[in-house]
């Protein structure tokens, strides 16, 4: 059984840094795309970046240059580096996983992944 779990969020001042992490278990797959998925408040849900198999990332573009996603395979371990974080980066972000590489269209499209984990909470103050 796949199984995500997230770390690493936290409260930052505006302009600040955080590093999230998702460690995976469970996960045999050759192919896959791996996704980081926010939801603030009152909002929809918004894909932030992804990554497959091959290393194709793709990002949104209201984080473009500021966040980059990275994946340790040595340690099942898929990051998120957040860097001049933003009031509007406030969010539960999730990390989720699909056993097949998605097209580059679909990869921020939180409908194709099968496997989430539980979020961690970032908060950004102005």
């Amino acid at each position: 059984q796949v199984r995500l779990a997230e770390s690493g969020g936290g409260s930052v001042q505006a302009g600040g840094a955080l590093r999230l992490s998702c460690a995976a278990s469970g996960y045999t797959y050759s192919g896959y795309s791996m996704a980081w998925v926010r939801q603030a408040r009152g909002k929809e849900r918004e894909g932030v970046a992804a990554i497959d198999s091959d290393g194709t990332t793709r990002y949104a573009d209201s984080v473009k240059g500021r966040f980059t996603i990275s994946q340790d395979n040595t340690k099942n371990t898929l990051y998120l580096q957040m860097n001049s974080l933003k009031p509007e980066d406030t969010a539960m972000y999730y990390c989720a996983a699909e056993g097949r590489r998605l097209s580059w269209w679909s990869l921020l499209l939180g409908y194709y992944y099968t496997y989430w984990g539980q979020g961690t909470q970032v908060t950004v103050s102005s």
